[in-house]
């Protein structure tokens, strides 16, 4: 703002929240405020799961699966995600740079179609034509796994992931979208074979 810059776009997430249980949710709300009094004229973007070649949850599992002959489900695998893919997002970043009708507005982003978190999975093991067990982790244990896995250099699981995962990735429908931007949110099925 000292500099002059005129248009702020900053890339939150969706969820974010300053009462939620979760500190990733609550860290996210608190990086919003921040902007909001620096530079009252940013737009702020919430976007559900970002996919694309080098995205860091279809890649992570497919990773996960290629070494491990089960993949858990945690919370019974029901948590719902909306994901969205990375050129949707840069497109309407752009287009808000650009558009001085988006200044102080908050955008929510998700794409064009609901999967439970166990749907996910399934597509991903038939993508990379993997046979593997999907074996329900119930929350309490898994808050026991992510306390005692986030001690590691490179936890694969935390107590806050958990906490998460108790909540739904979806629009919430009190936000303008993708839609408002003139933009057609393209399907996680037309993307996700071409670089998994």
């Amino acid at each position: 703002k000292a500099a002059g810059v005129s248009r702020l776009v900053h890339v939150s997430a969706l969820g974010a929240s300053a009462s939620s249980r979760s500190q990733y949710a609550r860290t996210k709300a608190a990086g919003e405020a921040a902007v909001r009094e620096a530079f009252p004229e940013a737009s702020i973007v919430r976007p559900s799961i970002v996919f694309g070649p080098e995205d860091d949850f279809f890649n992570r599992f497919a990773g996960m699966a290629k070494i491990s002959p089960a993949l858990p489900l945690i919370g019974g695998g029901t948590t719902r995600f909306q994901p969205v893919y990375v050129d949707d997002v840069a497109a309407a970043i752009v287009q808000m740079i650009e558009d001085e009708g988006t200044a102080g507005q908050t955008y929510e982003f998700g794409g064009p179609a609901v999967y439970s978190f166990k749907e996910l999975m399934e597509m991903m093991l038939r993508l990379k034509k993997l046979t593997r067990a999907l074996v329900p982790v119930p929350f309490f244990l898994a808050e026991v796994q992510g306390t005692m896995l986030q001690l590691l250099p490179t936890p694969p699981l935390t107590r806050d992931q958990v906490e998460l995962l108790k909540s739904d990735n979806v629009l919430g429908g009190n936000a303008p979208g993708l839609d408002a931007l003139g933009i057609t949110p393209t399907p996680l099925e037309a993307v996700l074979p071409t670089y998994l």
